[in-house]
């Protein structure tokens, strides 16, 4: 990789999507040094789009096959690619001899090329959260080693977040997670056939529900009509393989489940946890207060998916102790779904950069 003065070559695949979009954003805010920004379009019906080089004074278009593994330092995912593009071709021929870190932010991002890898990564703990992995050190957690790092789901994150810093102070029995998903979740798709879905209702006319397939406005979903096109199960097996792969045995294994809600952006995790012995709410909200959590006071009102938006902090509620378990915690936390991960894989790019300069 080049000195960090110089900044790094970073491509975004995917950057016209929701996640794509709030990447770029960030990159471009200057936080992460970049000499060259590439972005590279892919979807369901033009999988192989031009690269656009961002840094330019007027933004070229810069062929495909101009660039491969040995132009880029760090390649981000945020989409699933249904046609590897030539350095991500290049990067598969080299395997570990690659030269450019590639950070799937969709945990997909590879599509079925790059089921090996995704399954190596995760074999080898390459799932990162870096604010995580500074206080709760694993071995081989973002380790540069590999070629492809995982920066995994939002909820996921939310849900490590509140588990490790809990059993940092208290020994845990059982956890069970329900996620809220907005959306979002589903791409511009879902986010326009929710409006519609609105709209249409309000109006009295035929919904449409080619990404649902089931009306989710004024409405909740435990799973998608037949021929809704967003892979919801697919992603709540997603959500339990990560937690996981990133967990281990460090807390009891949580159980999840994912429910979709006619919200346009963030997600809501609702956790259960029971501890081995009873304790307090004040004592809980003290230790999971910190670094990107921020505990709410009971006489103030209960964050919101709304009010979360553009942030990559944690809103928590304040603590519930379950009325017939006194060993019982009830937990809400919200956080902006895009933001979040988005700001996580950035995270993780810099962690992997300092060990390589170290």
């Amino acid at each position: 990789m080049k000195p960090v003065k110089e900044g790094y070559r970073v491509a975004v695949v995917g950057a016209s999507s929701l996640l794509g979009k709030e990447l770029v954003s960030i990159l471009e805010q200057g936080k992460f040094p970049v000499s060259r920004l590439l972005t590279f379009e892919t979807d369901e019906v033009e999988s192989e789009l031009p690269i656009i080089d961002l840094n330019d004074a007027s933004p070229a278009v810069v062929e495909d096959t101009q660039v491969d593994d040995g132009d880029l330092d760090f390649a981000f995912l945020a989409a699933r690619v249904q046609q590897l593009p030539a350095f991500l071709r290049t990067w598969q021929q080299h395997g570990s001899a690659a030269r450019c870190l590639i950070i799937d932010v969709v945990g997909e991002g590879l599509g079925a090329a790059g089921d090996s890898a995704r399954e190596a990564a995760e074999a080898d703990n390459l799932v990162g959260i870096p604010f995580l992995d500074r206080r709760y050190p694993v071995e081989g957690v973002h380790s540069s080693a590999g070629c492809v790092h995982i920066s995994p789901h939002p909820a996921v994150i939310v849900i490590s977040s509140l588990l490790l810093r809990l059993a940092a102070r208290f020994p845990l029995k059982t956890a069970v997670a329900q996620v809220f998903s907005s959306a979002s979740e589903c791409g511009s798709r879902g986010v326009e056939e929710l409006q519609r879905q609105t709209v249409n209702i309000l109006s009295f006319q035929k919904i449409p529900h080619q990404v649902f397939g089931a009306q989710l406005a004024f409405n909740l979903l435990s799973r998608l009509g037949k021929s809704g096109k967003c892979e919801m199960a697919a992603l709540e097996g997603r959500l339990r393989r990560q937690l996981h792969c990133y967990l281990g045995e460090r807390v009891p294994r949580p159980a999840v489940r994912l429910l979709t809600v006619p919200v346009f952006y963030s997600l809501g995790v609702s956790v259960y946890v029971e501890t081995a012995e009873p304790v307090t709410a004040e004592v809980a909200t003290a230790a999971l207060a910190g670094e990107r959590i921020k505990a709410r006071r009971a006489n103030l009102d209960a964050p919101t998916l709304v009010e979360v938006t553009g942030s990559s902090d944690i809103l928590l509620d304040s603590i519930s102790i379950d009325a017939a378990h006194p060993n019982g915690l009830w937990l809400w936390a919200v956080a902006d779904n895009l933001h979040l991960a988005a700001a996580n894989a950035v995270e993780l790019a810099a962690s992997l950069r300092e060990q390589t300069r170290a």
